[in-house]
């Protein structure tokens, strides 16, 4: 397991997290614990007993309506088996392991779980989606010449001495995907470790990064290693650095001039053989302008920078029909349907490529998970692509935005259905599968809208609105 988040305050299930998990992030109360698989999309959750069955439905719900399908560990203790193990699973947890101090019956569900997952992936042949061996090995879908030039910039800097490594792009355009892919040429068998330095407090993230000694300050009742230090001679991963306070930045970069540092409340210098490769999808030149960040620390990590496009780009735009695929033939939120839902429809394809897409690749993901969950029949059509309106997606053209707020939604609705129809010759069945409706609501849209063969309304129409199909997905029912 990759990522496991512990929700508790003791120190055991950490200790019982670390027996199968590389990454462990901790949660003391339900809101950070909520927050964090947002942030961090954990494989794996184990949760401690104690916060009761109705914290446990309220956690399940939250994480469920953000889509997010970990599944879940509770950890109790013998004595309380009995009375509460069958709430909790009734209560959507898919184990309850009584024994905290049983490692080998946590591995063993661990095992259940991946092997589970495997064997999801394991049927579908995804060598397609991407243009070379590393890019499938990270996840990087996309045949696109913007994703091309990114493999060649993690190539080159990956097989050189570079140190740090800064990676810049937008909010889900793949960052932690390129950082996974230098780890695995230059570190192949060493340590990843990530760090989203948005989720902490200035506090608890000095503490992570350097670990602290005993007695350092209130409630430091043990010796803490830091991630830099776990890190060894692999990876260390820091997500989101322009949300580092300044005082922060000062010690970090003390740690990419000189290689070590110290523990909080320590003396002792530790050396630092970590490559640390830092994102950020803020324009850190900007901040350093806006002295939101240190100009010193923005020059030591502007080496070679790799640069992520975003979706909506016309460099990478091509590829958005290819990640809708992959995620619709690898998504596991509903695995009751896999390989039952076979393709996309050329209209709901359309709609998709025409959304700016301001959450990137993450946001497309979530848009073909929720599809999934919607559709009923063997094809995702437009009623089951939710998009977010054209007011929140923050386009970066003002034409753009001039334009999408002039549209109708009525009028483009029933300019794409005349569309269609003119493209099958008017065969409705074929045209309702098209626009993935069933033929019923076809016939109640051609009669609302007073649709006829020979009308010339949606050829005006289609001069005044030509993007029509970009909030279509909202109102086709």
């Amino acid at each position: 397991m990759s990522r496991i988040l512990v929700v508790g305050k003791e120190f055991e299930l950490q200790e019982l997290a670390q027996q199968i998990g590389q990454q462990i992030f901790m949660a003391d109360c339900l809101a950070d614990a909520v927050n964090l698989t947002e942030t961090i999309t954990p494989d794996l959750v184990l949760f401690d007993h104690h916060f009761g069955p109705d914290c446990f439905r309220q956690f399940h719900n939250e994480t469920h309506k953000n889509l997010i399908n970990a599944p879940i560990i509770v950890v109790g203790s013998e004595d309380s088996y009995a009375n509460s193990s069958s709430e909790f699973i009734c209560a959507g947890a898919h184990s309850y392991l009584c024994d905290r101090h049983n490692y080998s019956r946590l591995q063993e569900i661990a095992n259940q779980i991946e092997s589970k997952l495997g064997n999801i992936k394991a049927k579908i042949d995804t060598s397609r989606y991407f243009v070379e061996d590393l890019a499938a090995s990270t996840g990087m879908v996309g045949h696109s010449k913007a994703i091309i030039e990114t493999l060649k910039m993690i190539n080159l800097v990956a097989n050189s001495r570079c140190n740090p490594i800064l990676i810049v792009g937008e909010t889900g355009t793949g960052k932690e995907l390129a950082a996974k892919a230098i780890h695995i040429i230059r570190h192949p068998n060493l340590e990843f470790i990530d760090v989203n330095c948005a989720s902490l407090t200035e506090n608890l993230l000095e503490s992570e990064l350097f670990g602290h000694v005993k007695g350092a300050f209130t409630g430091a009742d043990r010796e803490k290693i830091g991630l830099l230090e776990l890190a060894g001679s692999g990876t260390i991963f820091l997500d989101e650095i322009s949300e580092i306070p300044l005082e922060l930045q000062a010690k970090l970069l003390r740690v990419l001039q000189e290689k070590t540092f110290r523990k909080v409340g320590g003396i002792k210098n530790i050396e630092c053989n970590a490559t640390i490769i830092v994102s950020s999808n803020r324009n850190l030149l900007q901040d350093v302008r806006a002295n939101r960040f240190r100009r010193d620390l923005y020059y030591r990590l502007n080496i070679v920078p790799i640069s992520i496009a975003p979706l909506r780009s016309p460099e990478r735009k091509d590829d958005i029909e290819l990640l809708a695929e992959y995620f619709l033939k690898t998504s596991t939120i509903c695995p009751e349907k896999n390989n039952k839902i076979i393709s996309l429809t050329k209209f709901s394809i359309e709609a998709l490529q025409n959304h700016i897409w301001p959450g990137n690749v993450r946001e497309l993901r979530n848009v073909i998970d929720r599809a999934i969950l919607l559709e009923t029949t063997d094809k995702i059509g437009l009623n089951s692509i939710i998009l977010d309106s054209p007011e929140s997606a923050q386009p970066s053209d003002s034409s753009t935005i001039s334009q999408l707020d002039s549209f109708s939604l009525a009028k483009a609705e029933r300019e794409l259905i005349f569309s269609a129809l003119e493209e099958t010759n008017w065969q409705k069945t074929k045209a309702a599968s098209l626009l993935g409706i069933t033929r019923a609501t076809l016939y109640a849209k051609v009669k609302q809208y007073n649709i006829e063969r020979d009308s010339h309304f949606t050829r005006e129409s289609q001069r005044e609105f030509p993007a029509a199909t970009a909030v279509l997905p909202v109102t086709v029912s």
